[in-house]
């Protein structure tokens, strides 16, 4: 369940502008607030079926636009291939890390490793 709740919330930060207002409500008090499905659905004045539909709904765009945009996936590959090139850089002998140009690059891989 834990995995779920970390995707959904991978993919909201990135699509979630693109659901509606009430896909995007129900999907913060379910997942980010921790709300049961009844808790929702009497905060809306809808069923609980109705609220199950949502989220279900909502969870699938997100897993569309993912498969399409493949935007999440492509953020995960570039920071594994950063942090590749961090512990290569981090090998090399004191001397050549000394230079300039080569703290430089580190620096600036680390900082893109924080975002």
């Amino acid at each position: 369940m834990l995995d779920k709740v970390l995707r959904i919330g991978v993919l909201y930060d990135y699509y979630g502008a693109l659901l509606t207002n009430r896909q995007k409500e129900c999907l913060e008090m379910h997942y980010f607030q921790d709300y049961s499905l009844s808790e929702i659905a009497e905060e809306f004045n809808v069923s609980r079926q109705a609220v199950h539909d949502i989220l279900r709904r909502a969870e699938l765009i997100l897993e569309e636009f993912e498969a399409k945009l493949r935007l999440v996936e492509r953020r995960q590959s570039e920071q594994k291939r950063i942090r590749q090139a961090c512990e290569l850089l981090s090998g090399l002998p004191a001397e050549v890390l000394q230079q300039p140009q080569v703290s430089k690059a580190l620096e600036i891989l680390e900082r893109l490793l924080e975002t």
